[in-house]
Parts: structure tokens; C-alpha cells; sequence
């Protein structure tokens, strides 16, 4: 399979902070690939860099087999990018929108108003397409900003947390769209703050932190390898199940007011459930946010 992005020993030094410590992947054509991490962990930088915005201080990059430091104008040609900032022009209208960002690539004004007419269909804005932009909901501003992404007919839609802020119903209508964009084979790069998102869009992913790849894979087979298929969960555990836990040398997370066992079966729980536990303890299917928090830790970030 061919592959649209290669990026070797990749490093973003800003000063004397090392944004992005010598990291390396490859995102395949036609697959969603997800980069996950805390705040300040290099996911935008490592993005940026992918678009040409930003240089890189070291390392190999290419993108459609071009190299980024000699080919950014035709690589830019053939990637859309929805950014976190909405830089939308709050003057125009919905429709203007796109048909202004369209000249950017050379497109004609006939084909830059049927392309508009198209996308705005596919994020069901179409009934405002006259509407200003200052008159949208902060929801369908972050569907606009996908459509103005799409206008180029982009080869790689690059996305950079593009459901943050948004409200459930929102957010699962984005997925919808994303998921047609990518059956229709189109390659898409996420970041995201949203485990459930990543697992849901994301064909393979990495994790990182400090600048550095924790782990790469598919969704669910990191979910088995470093957590397992179950976890039991138990709110304010005893004294008596910590010791328990802890003799039985069980994969698990002390919290002090909550107890985290991972990989456990039912007859575990039942006998924790018995023994130790009348109320507070669960037993769930594990999820990617449970590989984010057992690698990346529980503290908040700056």
C-alpha cells in the first residue's frame, strides 16, 4: 500500500524546548491515522510540520513521496486542513466562505460554486448558505471549517482536533461525515482529545508524549495488549482488596478512592464483588482512554 506519509527521526526544537524528540511513522493511503497525546505532548507541531507550516529542525519527512523542505507548494495543493482556530471571515456568508477559499487553489469561479453547493449538502448547511458566518452556532462553524478543508478535493484531510467544543449530537454527526470521507478512500491525520473518536475513526494510531512515541498500533489490539478485555473498577476500595490485589500481583491501578484491575474476567469479579465490595464495583469493557491514562498518567497538563 502506498504510503503518503513518511516521516523519519522527526525533531521541532523551539529554543531550548524539545517539541517533537525524534519521532518516526508512516500513514498508508487511504486509512485514518491518529495522533494521540496529552497537551503539550508535540501532536500540533508534529502536524504542523506535516503542512509546511512550521519547519522541522531535524529529521526526513515526505508527504505523496515529496520531500517537505523542497516541494511544500505541491504537496499544500493536495491537503486539506482543518485547524482548532476558526480563522472563518465572520463579513461573508456561509457559502462565500468557500467559494473565497477556493481562489487560494486556482479554482475556477463555476467550479469553485458547484464544489460549494456539493459540500455544503454533505455537512447539511446547505439551507444556510446565505446565512452569515457570525450567525452559525460554534457546531456548524466547525462543520464549515471541514467543508472549506474539502473545497481543494484533497488527497490528505489533515484534522487537528476538529470536534473540540462540540456537543454529542454535534460531534457524532462529524463522525458520520468523516466516516463516508474515508470510505470514499480519501486519507485522513487526526488529532483528538477524544479516545472514543480515535477508536471509532482511526484505522492505526501512536501515542505520544514529551515529544516521543509511546506506542503505535491498531485501536484494539493496543487495548488488548496493554489493558485487556475488561476492567474491574471498585470506589473506595479496603485495605484488605489492595492487599489482596497486590499478593495476587494483578495489573492494576491504585488511585487511593478508586481501584482500577485490568484484564479481568467475570469469575474475578464476582469473587471481588463477594469478598470485598457490597456496592462501587463494576466490571466494563476496556477502552482506549484506559491505554491513554495507564501510559500517559492522570495529572493535569499545561
Amino acid at each position: 500500500m502506498q504510503k503518503i506519509i513518511e516521516a523519519t527521526d522527526l525533531r521541532k526544537e523551539f529554543g531550548h524546548l524539545m517539541a517533537v524528540d525524534g519521532i518516526s511513522f508512516d500513514v498508508k493511503s487511504g486509512e485514518c491515522f491518529g495522533i494521540l497525546g496529552p497537551n503539550g505532548a508535540g501532536k500540533t507541531s508534529t502536524i504542523r510540520m506535516i503542512y509546511g507550516f512550521s519547519p522541522m529542525t531535524s529529521g526526513r519527512l515526505t508527504v505523496f513521496g515529496y520531500d517537505i523542505n523542497t516541494n511544500a507548494p505541491a504537496i499544500k495543493s493536495r491537503i486539506g486542513i482543518c485547524q482548532q482556530e476558526n480563522s472563518l471571515d465572520l463579513d461573508f456568508t456561509v457559502k462565500e466562505n468557500l467559494e473565497i477559499f477556493a481562489r487560494y487553489f486556482d479554482i475556477s469561479k463555476k467550479e469553485a460554486q458547484k464544489r460549494s453547493e456539493k459540500l455544503l449538502k454533505f455537512i447539511a448547511l446547505d439551507r444556510r448558505a446565505k446565512a452569515k458566518v457570525s450567525e452559525l452556532s460554534g457546531g456548524l462553524m466547525r462543520r464549515l471549517v471541514l467543508a472549506r478543508a474539502l473545497i481543494n478535493e484533497p488527497d490528505l484531510l489533515i484534522l487537528d482536533e476538529p470536534t473540540t467544543g462540540l456537543d454529542p449530537q454535534a460531534r457524532h454527526q462529524s463522525w458520520e461525515r468523516l466516516e463516508k470521507l474515508k470510505a470514499q478512500g480519501l486519507t485522513i491525520l487526526l488529532t483528538t482529545h477524544y479516545m472514543e473518536e480515535a477508536s471509532r475513526l482511526c484505522d492505526r494510531l501512536i501515542i505520544i508524549d514529551h515529544g516521543r512515541i509511546l506506542i503505535e498500533g491498531r485501536p484494539i489490539d493496543l487495548i488488548k495488549k496493554y489493558v485487556g478485555h475488561n476492567v474491574i473498577e471498585i470506589s473506595e476500595p479496603s485495605s484488605e482488596l489492595v492487599a489482596y490485589v497486590q499478593e495476587h500481583r494483578l495489573d492494576h491501578e491504585n488511585l487511593v478512592h478508586r481501584l482500577l484491575i485490568y484484564g479481568q474476567d467475570d469469575h474475578l469479579f464476582h469473587k471481588i464483588s463477594d469478598s470485598y465490595c457490597n456496592e462501587g464495583c463494576i466490571l466494563r469493557m476496556a477502552t482506549l482512554e484506559d491505554v491513554f491514562l495507564k501510559l500517559t498518567g492522570r495529572d493535569l497538563r499545561e
